[in-house]
């Protein structure tokens, strides 16, 4: 089978045409501006020695060179061969709790964007893994699906906002119950045979909880989903700005009695919702360390095969293409204008060409 992979570079085959038309203009330019002058009789005297058959091979040689390198850039490809690709891993569900408290920034430079820089991180530790994006407030919304994709598991990190949920609050029974029904639909189906290692990466300052979440944690745990928090935020807590749609801060939020807000982190809770759930509790830190070891225990849970896809790569074939550019320009710089045994007239005597 041949192909090409990219297509896209026979655009530009179009500078052929262009350079011939250019160096035509080009040609009959120099004929008139030296008949004009030199004058209709001196003219061709004085380009005798250049030959036009030795122009026009050198004309093709350079037009052929720029044809077979826009044919090399095109890859062309000969030939195919099919590797089996198996991915292994876990299934985790990254739930980003966007409530106005996370926009507090005595974390810089914020709660939330903190989150989603380390969570990025922890992304790209976590090559073949199936992960999934979730937010969280008041309710809980899916905004990505199990996949693999870590470019695409970025972009949905990136997105996040406190807008990305319709209702305010912390609602973390809602988040975990969301995140159980989101394994159930997106990831590997489980039975007898599979089993299948799933966890859900809780990030949060902590701030609100349910009192159900404890008890939906521990039932996440017995169906074998693990429960990771990390808290974000400082226990001296920050005040939360409020910004006009433009970006630009307007001042401070504040409580029914006109009082500023301070928000601090709730670890303690955090804490007892990862021991609940099975699994652990960090708190975010300068330096990111704990996003390393959040990584290495995940890592280290039982993994489980995910379906295995059949990749087809093709070989190779714009060396031969690039080659034979190389060498019409070769021949182009190498062929001379000049045309064989001319002899130069340099007053009385004839002399070879130097």
């Amino acid at each position: 089978m041949f192909r090409f992979e990219n297509p896209a570079a026979f655009m530009w085959l179009w500078l052929i045409p262009l350079y011939g038309a250019m160096v035509l203009i080009a040609l009959r330019w120099e004929r008139k501006r030296l008949a004009k002058g030199l004058g209709p009789r001196l003219a061709p005297f004085l380009t005798r020695s250049i030959s036009t058959s030795k122009r026009r091979w050198k004309i093709f040689f350079q037009m052929t060179a720029v044809f077979f390198a826009v044919l090399a850039m095109a890859r062309p490809q000969m030939g195919e061969s099919k590797q089996e690709i198996r991915s292994e891993g876990i299934e985790i569900i990254l739930a980003v709790d966007v409530s106005e408290s996370m926009m507090a920034e005595d974390v810089k430079p914020s709660r939330l964007e903190q989150a989603k820089i380390e969570l990025g991180r922890l992304v790209d530790l976590m090559p073949g893994n199936k992960i999934g994006v979730m937010a969280f407030a008041g309710s809980a919304a899916l905004l990505s699906p199990l996949t693999n994709d870590p470019a695409a598991i970025k972009m949905y990190l990136e997105s996040l906002s406190t807008d990305s949920v319709s209702s305010q609050g912390t609602c973390f029974e809602c988040v975990l119950s969301a995140a159980a029904d989101a394994f159930e639909r997106g990831g590997v189906s489980a039975d007898d045979t599979v089993k299948v290692t799933r966890a859900v990466v809780i990030a949060s300052d902590g701030e609100d909880h349910e009192q159900g979440a404890l008890d939906t944690a521990r039932t996440l745990k017995d169906k074998g989903i693990r429960v990771f928090t990390v808290a974000y935020g400082t226990e001296k807590g920050g005040t939360i700005p409020v910004r006009d749609g433009m970006g630009y801060m307007r001042g401070y939020k504040k409580d029914n009695a006109g009082q500023v807000v301070i928000s601090q982190v709730r670890g303690d809770f955090l804490r007892q919702l990862a021991a609940a759930g099975g699994g652990s509790f960090s708190f975010s830190s300068f330096g990111g360390q704990h996003v390393r070891r959040l990584a290495d225990e995940l890592g280290a849970l039982e993994k489980s095969q995910f379906e295995t896809t059949v990749a087809t790569q093709y070989d190779e074939r714009f060396q031969w293409f690039l080659l034979v550019a190389l060498l019409f320009a070769s021949a182009d710089l190498a062929l001379g204008e000049r045309r064989a045994g001319f002899r130069l007239w340099k007053g009385r005597f004839e002399v070879p060409p130097g």
